[in-house]
């Protein structure tokens, strides 16, 4: 298996280029049959041939954002659905782009017949692509190490994926490090699970040592020393982490493009607004909206205003909770715009106020984040920015992911913030809009997602140790 991993990138590469030719040429052939004549100066052919390369240059861009290129690391659907959007948007850019050059708006039904059969294309590539990258790279055969604490929940996520993994065996740390070793040598990898860090550090040396690929699941402290900055004062390495969030430029530019962005979308979204407002209050005769009290930067409270969703005695016993998989709280039209996400509309007044920002982590309640703290003492770590409309955790995770994996992908976030990053997770929003397991609830009488304590019982005791 190591032989042929030099490979793969390969592979991915000869059959993203064969996806970019053929869609290209789509394109090509209907910009030099139906628009390149329209122009008062038609293109001679390096004209033409720019206009191919700024289609792939589009296309190239929008299929990073989307992971459009991770054949094999996505699912065959996941995959179709992200060049589906890449094809989607590239087509609109280059549509701006003809309607500059042509000096008028142009008919767009030759584009839209066109991403229609690119479309049905990306859909057969990308079954194709996908049956040929795990014919050549079968599920990974992984041995799964574990401690004191549940690993069901990471198991379960590696499980999900038996197209790229499968956990043949599991073993303890109290079996000691030779057993362990002996175990290593037999597998392609290994799952390291949530166990001590002197033991986490000897199996991750070991498998250094041995070439051995690992998956490990990161502890608070190790994302913290990831985003570090390297310094040479002395001869000894030093890493700088200055834990201050966003220095003062970076939020002057974040407000700035937060006042920017939720003005203009204001404009197209007052209409949805409206109709939604309609919409509920035919249903119940209720009030449209609600208004709650969260938390942003520094544990400031505000009100947050969202569309109401459930019924307006959904918490009449003064118990906060989050909404289960089949909540009977929420009503017909609370279905939906949950599902599309239109009930967080509301909040764009929220950014332009302010107390929030288009991307950040999610506003939690106070009550809430109270029940976390006392579980995970460093959640409170996520307030050391605004809390966004969207976010890492909103777009990665899921409306059920658990409050320490919530954390984590928040602090990769903070501790990694570029305006590029900003820039992916709004495109990135787009892309999970229509998937369903970003809205899934949490499990049955779970009142917070506070993990995989409030599944199995609160099992995890000292979270101490879990973070070494």
């Amino acid at each position: 298996m190591q032989k042929r991993e030099q490979y793969k990138r390969m592979l991915r590469f000869l059959l993203s280029v064969f996806f970019l030719a053929a869609e290209t040429g789509m394109f090509y052939y209907v910009w030099m049959s139906r628009y390149s004549g329209l122009m008062e100066k038609p293109f001679q052919r390096k004209g033409n041939w720019l206009m191919a390369a700024f289609y792939v240059l589009f296309l190239v861009l929008f299929a990073h954002m989307y992971s459009g290129w991770k054949i094999g690391a996505l699912k065959a659907f996941h995959l179709i659905y992200s060049q589906g959007l890449s094809l989607l948007f590239a087509n609109a850019m280059m549509y701006v782009v003809i309607t500059l050059l042509t000096k008028k708006f142009q008919v767009f039904w030759p584009l839209l017949l066109m991403f229609l059969a690119q479309c049905v294309f990306a859909c057969a590539w990308g079954m194709w692509s996908t049956g040929c990258y795990l014919r050549a790279y079968p599920p990974r055969r992984v041995l799964m190490v574990y401690g004191d604490r549940p690993n069901t929940g990471l198991a379960g996520k590696f499980h999900s994926r038996a197209d790229r993994f499968v956990i043949c065996e599991t073993i303890h740390i109290s079996e000691g490090m030779e057993r362990i070793a002996e175990k290593i040598s037999r597998y392609e990898g290994v799952v390291i699970g949530d166990i001590p860090t002197p033991f986490r550090n000897k199996i991750l040396k070991y498998c250094y040592e041995k070439s051995v690929r690992t998956y490990t699941s990161p502890k608070i402290s190790d994302i913290l020393i990831r985003s570090a900055e390297s310094q040479h004062l002395f001869d000894t390495p030093i890493l700088l982490s200055r834990n201050v969030g966003l220095t003062f430029e970076q939020k002057i530019v974040k407000r700035m493009i937060d006042i920017l962005f939720s003005g203009i979308a204001l404009l197209p979204a007052l209409p949805i607004m409206g109709a939604v407002a309609l919409c509920i209050r035919a249903e119940d005769g209720g009030s449209v909206l609600y208004r709650q009290k969260r938390l942003t930067q520094g544990g400031k409270e505000f009100f947050v205003y969202k569309f109401r969703s459930m019924r307006e005695d959904a918490e009449k016993d003064g118990i906060a909770r989050l909404a289960g998989e089949r909540d009977e709280r929420i009503t017909k039209t609370g279905r939906v715009i949950r599902a599309l996400r239109l009930d967080e509309l509301p909040q764009l007044f929220n950014i332009l106020k302010g107390d929030m920002s288009i991307v950040g982590p999610r506003p939690e309640r106070p009550e809430l984040a109270e029940k976390y703290e006392d579980r995970i003492p460093e959640f409170m770590y996520r307030l050391k920015v605004k809390a966004g409309l969207t976010g890492y955790a909103q777009v990665y995770g899921k409306y059920n992911t658990t409050a320490y994996d919530k954390l984590r992908l928040d602090l990769m976030y903070i501790q990694n913030y570029s305006l590029k990053q900003d820039f992916e997770i709004m495109f990135r929003t787009v892309q999970i809009l229509f998937m369903k397991e970003s809205t899934e609830g949490v499990g049955e009488g779970q009142i917070a997602a506070t993990g995989e304590e409030g599944r199995v019982k609160n099992s995890l005791a000292s979270y101490k140790e879990k973070t070494g």
